[in-house]
């Protein structure tokens, strides 16, 4: 590593940091607040700030905190596994997953072998 010989991590040296006008943001280039609770939320511009939710926060609170960041159209930058999921991906009760068939029902009675082409017990019998 001393002789930056091949097979060894680079060197850091003077230009492999990042800008100063971008050092400590957010990758979307806003400054990151860490909330952990909902009155934090209040003087925050939604041009200048991104929200983050403490991890020693709750999920009531959470929510909670959510809530009041899309009222305030703030970007919360851990929402959740719940809230990232949006309403028209939700899958609904009784769609194409709950009306699919296992392929053991298929070949429960005699008429759907028949019916699909494989030979019922009798006839493979004989």
């Amino acid at each position: 590593m001393r002789k930056e010989e091949s097979g060894f991590p680079r060197k850091v040296k003077v230009g492999y940091g990042s800008k100063s006008s971008t050092r400590g943001l957010h990758p979307r280039g806003l400054i990151e607040r860490l909330i952990s609770r909902e009155a934090d939320l209040e003087h925050l511009d939604p041009k200048l700030y991104i929200v983050r939710i403490s991890s020693r926060v709750g999920e009531r609170k959470r929510l909670g905190i959510i809530a009041k960041a899309k009222e305030h159209n703030l970007h919360v930058a851990n929402p959740g596994k719940e809230e990232t999921r949006s309403v028209a991906e939700a899958p609904a009760a009784g769609t194409a997953s709950a009306a699919k068939e296992s392929p053991e029902e298929e070949y429960d009675t005699e008429a759907n072998a028949e019916a699909v082409g494989e030979p019922s017990v009798d006839e493979e019998a004989s």
